[in-house]
């Protein structure tokens, strides 16, 4: 909902940040660290946001960790990789806008607040010519978010938590004044600002909007978080700004079914494949893990098993959901194909020939009837393993039109004066479609928006 007021406020900030996501987060400190006050409004009582549900993992190029690692990269190639997977449907400003403001931000991150970042350097995600992914040890968004937590405390941003942004108060001279929250309770506190950032992400926790802009994920698991209610869409809408790609989104098809744990599409890269319930294969699961969603989603009972081996799981179990997975009974192990087809209820005689088949592509380095190349993919080693997994929608990826300081814009381009967007509240880089989803594009988004946003907020 929108208001026009020009009456005082009980209390004021320089910037308020809706969302204690990745993207508020770093906005936050970003705004603090300029001189602004900065107060972020969450409306959980601990900040965690979908990025807490991620593995935590950012992509950046031509960064010191991987020239450390002995990796080239620039965020040139970078930003072609995005075109050329969502087939140069984003902006090509924005792409290498983020693509050259992500590499100084993770940098930031790392000695301004100490985040021990290093580059997955034993596998490759899929649609990236050069390995850029950067996380933490754990590999996991909770510890991201744990981090990013304890960085925003130290420098002084104030969360509010367990408070919902419910109303935008704007000036008569089209200003943001400020916004009015709920608390549990039903009380409700009314905070002015100079600047407002919105951080809340998108509508993948919105099922009527699901349904009317992604229909073929309607339905489908949402494996992000509850409060992604679209509600920067419908407050930007009611101010005439710009939006974009709405139908854009990352799904993934690799969440342990009944465990709801993410598993690690390395145990795809790396020459694993996924069957149906009969045991045979069904899509090209090299293209990416989004695109992968749907067709998982298609199959009896929604469900597909991953198979891999033995080298492919030590390789996962760098990543605290895998390990959890496995330590919660999620992955099946057999010393050869009939035991294992016996063991995921598949037809042993359909497993074991799949198997042979893709062994037989991989030692000819051909390509198979879905279009997936071989060359180069290990063989797999008895003993065999396999995980059940389904399909989900993870988050949407269009959102509002941003300019290069990340304030949002109205659709012939002109900029609000002090409102700003970040993370999956603003038009990501992936297209209109799952399969412009490059990994990492979601984290790109919320930590290069939010690391601009933050600084440009504080002048605002």
């Amino acid at each position: 909902m929108i208001t026009i007021d020009d009456a005082a406020f009980p209390a004021h900030v320089d910037v308020a940040v809706i969302g204690g996501g990745a993207a508020g987060l770093i906005a936050a400190i970003r705004a603090t660290e300029a001189g602004a006050e900065a107060l972020v409004i969450e409306r959980d009582p601990l900040p965690r946001g979908s990025t807490a549900l991620s593995a935590g993992l950012i992509p950046a190029a031509g960064t010191r960790f991987q020239k450390a690692a002995g990796l080239p990269d620039t965020p040139a190639i970078f930003a072609q990789d995005i075109l050329r997977k969502a087939a140069g449907e984003p902006d090509p400003a924005a792409v290498a806008l983020l693509t050259e403001t992500i590499g100084p931000a993770i940098e930031w991150l790392a000695d301004a607040h100490g985040l021990a970042f290093s580059v997955i350097d034993n596998f490759s995600y899929p649609g990236h010519s050069a390995m850029r992914m950067h996380g933490l040890p754990s590999r996991s968004g909770a510890e991201l978010m744990d981090r990013l937590r304890a960085a925003a405390e130290r420098a002084g941003v104030t969360i509010m938590t367990e408070a919902i942004a419910e109303i935008l108060i704007m000036g008569a001279d089209g200003r943001v004044r400020g916004v009015e929250i709920q608390r549990p309770d039903g009380g409700r506190e009314r905070i002015g600002c100079g600047a407002l950032i919105l951080a809340c992400n998108g509508y993948g926790g919105e099922p009527a909007l699901v349904a009317r802009h992604v229909p073929e994920m309607a339905g489908a698991l949402y494996f992000g978080h509850a409060g992604n209610k679209g509600d920067a869409l419908r407050w930007g809408a009611a101010l005439g700004a710009g939006l974009r790609h709405l139908s854009g989104h990352q799904g993934h098809g690799s969440v342990a079914k009944p465990h709801g744990i993410l598993i690690t599409w390395a145990t795809i890269t790396e020459g694993g494949f996924q069957v149906n319930g009969s045991g045979r294969r069904f899509h090209n699961e090299a293209a990416g893990y989004s695109e992968a969603a749907a067709a998982v989603i298609a199959q009896p009972e929604g469900v597909a098993w991953q198979i891999f081996d033995g080298r492919i799981a030590a390789i996962g179990r760098q990543f605290d959901d895998f390990r959890s997975a496995i330590e919660q009974g999620a992955m099946v192990s057999a010393p050869d194909w009939e035991w294992l087809a016996r063991r995921i209820g598949a037809d042993a005689g359909f497993l074991a020939a799949t198997c042979a088949e893709v062994e037989a592509l991989k030692h000819d380095g051909a390509v198979d009837r879905f279009g997936r190349d071989w060359s180069g993919a290990p063989p797999l080693n008895a003993p065999y393993h396999a995980i059940r997994v389904q399909g989900a929608l993870f988050h949407t990826q269009g959102g509002l039109t941003v300019d290069a300081s990340a304030r949002v814009t109205r659709p012939d381009g002109t900029p609000f004066p002090n409102l700003f967007a970040a993370g999956g509240a603003a038009c990501g880089v992936s297209g209109s479609g799952a399969s412009g989803y490059l990994s990492g594009n979601g984290l790109l988004t919320a930590v290069g928006y939010g690391f601009i946003a933050g600084r440009a907020a504080a002048t605002a």
